[in-house]
């Protein structure tokens, strides 16, 4: 395993000397792990059962029949074109709907 020093201000590789990162390492972007919180428990919609995990709200969409909203497949795209539902709401029309 290799042992790095502190040598005029550069780390180096205790041994041989080399540097323990190249100029085109340092440029790069640190690579970082990504940790995603669970998600706040709530009833269902659908049945009503009490969903706390990720993992408990795939199941209940998949039981259910349901898919996680994207507006890609809406065909309004998620804009809003009703304005009763809009008023409603106190959300705006989307202008091409007006």
């Amino acid at each position: 395993m290799a042992v790095y020093v502190r040598k005029n201000g550069v780390m180096v590789d205790k041994a041989t000397g080399s540097p323990m990162l190249t100029d085109e390492d340092r440029a790069k972007p640190i690579a970082v792990p990504f940790v995603m919180s669970d998600i706040p428990e709530y009833r269902s919609p659908i049945d009503g059962r009490l969903i706390g995990s990720r993992t408990q709200r795939r199941d209940d969409l998949k039981r259910n029949g349901c898919v996680e909203y994207e507006p890609s497949i809406s065909p309004t795209k998620g804009k809003i074109r009703n304005k009763a539902f809009a008023a409603k709401r106190g959300l705006k029309v989307s202008e091409e709907y007006l």
